[in-house]
């Protein structure tokens, strides 16, 4: 747990280790402290006030004052990984909606671009998703293939028996440049 009201916390029983505390903030310790845990969401905050001062700075005054310091610059952070995310999602779509021969699965309306993330999954006429994932993986472009865990969608979708579905999830340190190697690949195989 990273957080909760004390009061809320007080009251609420923990299941923990016998000898641990009954009083916060020990009660809820189940053992030893997740020490790599901890110093990961540390990294996490720190890279994302980096992110946030480094490309987000034009973004401060979507905030209206009411935020400062290092919090206006998680802020910041947020924003411009959220736009960051829009650009190459945008980008991606493009592509995998101009590709002959592409099913693509799942929201596809790029008016809500801000309801996703930029992973999408597809199909490719007439080619094994494993094949396709191989393929993309010797240009040096990795992908998934499969049915992610998403078993009962796969299986809803009739596709499942035939090798699920390719995957791709850029992030935002990905570049549209990149995107557009992708594009590049991927053609190249829709038409092989």
């Amino acid at each position: 747990m990273l957080y909760g009201r004390y009061d809320l916390l007080d009251d609420l029983f923990a299941y923990k280790v016998r000898p641990a505390s009954n009083h916060l903030p020990g009660k809820f310790e189940t053992g030893t402290q997740n020490h790599e845990g901890i110093a990961g969401v540390l990294g996490a905050v720190e890279y994302l006030d980096w992110f946030g001062t480094t490309f987000g700075a034009d973004l401060a005054d979507a905030f209206g004052g009411r935020y400062a310091g290092r919090r206006l610059q998680l802020k910041q952070g947020m924003a411009a990984l959220q736009r960051s995310e829009a650009e190459i999602s945008q980008a991606l779509l493009d592509v995998l909606s101009e590709t002959p021969g592409l099913t693509l699965y799942g929201l596809k309306d790029a008016g809500r671009l801000s309801e996703r993330v930029p992973t999408y999954s597809f199909r490719l006429k007439g080619k094994q998703p494993h094949a396709v994932a191989e393929k993309l993986g010797e240009r040096g472009i990795y992908v998934w293939d499969g049915n992610y865990y998403a078993l009962n969608v796969t299986t809803d979708l009739g596709i499942e028996g035939d090798g699920g579905m390719v995957r791709v999830g850029p992030v935002h340190y990905n570049t549209v440049e990149e995107v557009q190697r992708f594009a590049e690949a991927l053609w190249q195989i829709a038409r092989s």
